[in-house]
């Protein structure tokens, strides 16, 4: 998000990924503006007179980051409401928990081998003990997602502050991590998921803070139960294999903890599986292009 003249944008296009744009420069006069947008430095495009079809403008209004979420807040609301009830066979990656230096890289080597990008929901406090990992899978065109500052239900769910301030820690601690200044993701995973019966009440009331402070959340459909029990990397496979069965598209929830299983050793095995049953993998970014 750049903030100019109080006007909030989101660069999003299919033809560019998100994170490789290194920089964006907005001329604005309200009739005629440019886009000039460099990646590795280089500017590759340049639009000049064209009125982006989803940005609404009007001569002498400012629209600050608030209008601007609650103009498109309900289109991610139901991108997201409905990602796992659609038929087409997309999966979305996501680990949570991390970063780890002992997992997550070798995670991101993987990826980066396969040439598949995931979002990655973060813990606050291991960003801060790990602002490297996150940078670079930031930087390798991953999304960084929220998943609160302590992943301590007791804290989280302490009072609606608690709540809020797990969630703004986290994007602290981020942007701190990737140099972008007030860093949000917009997206958030409850510990243990929202559907989860722990906490259950505490999370339906508490759950309209999530729109304050603009943000959704997100659970899975598909598993490998890495973080359940201590599998072979064969039951690992035949878990994920039993729980993407018959379904159309995927939010996988994995880790990169390591704490019980090395989810890393049966990663690519994982993703050459779903490709050969004919799934394309995507990010969040995509949800938000769709969404725009």
């Amino acid at each position: 998000i750049f903030e100019i003249s109080k006007i909030s944008l989101i660069i999003v296009s299919k033809d560019f990924a998100l994170p490789s744009i290194i920089e964006a420069y907005f001329l604005l006069d309200w009739s005629i503006f440019s886009v000039f947008v460099k990646i590795s430095e280089k500017p590759i495009i340049e639009l000049s007179g064209v009125l982006i079809s989803w940005l609404i403008f009007a001569k002498n209004v400012d629209f600050t980051l608030s209008e601007f979420w609650a103009f498109k807040s309900a289109s991610f609301k139901d991108k997201f409401a409905s990602i796992c009830k659609s038929d087409e066979k997309v999966v979305y990656l996501t680990f949570d928990d991390g970063p780890t230096s002992k997992v997550t890289p070798k995670i991101l080597d993987v990826l980066e081998k396969e040439n598949v990008k995931a979002t990655f929901f973060v813990v606050g406090k291991h960003v801060k003990e790990h602002p490297e990992i996150v940078k670079r899978a930031y930087e390798e065109g991953h999304f960084i997602a929220n998943h609160g500052y302590s992943h301590n239900n007791s804290l989280l769910y302490k009072s609606e502050e608690s709540f809020r301030n797990e969630i703004l820690n986290t994007d602290e601690e981020i942007s701190k991590a990737i140099g972008v200044s007030n860093y949000c993701s917009h997206v958030f995973r409850f510990p243990n998921g929202f559907a989860s019966p722990d906490y259950k009440y505490k999370k339906k009331n508490i759950v309209n803070i999530l729109a304050e402070i603009n943000y959704v959340y997100v659970d899975w459909n598909c598993l490998n139960k890495d973080s359940e029990h201590k599998y072979s990397n064969y039951q690992l496979l035949n878990n994920l294999k039993k729980s993407a069965k018959g379904k159309g598209t995927l939010v996988v929830l994995m880790h990169d903890t390591g704490d019980v299983n090395k989810t890393y050793d049966i990663l690519q095995d994982s993703i050459e599986y779903l490709k050969s049953q004919g799934y394309i993998f995507k990010n969040f970014y995509e949800l938000f292009t769709e969404a725009l």
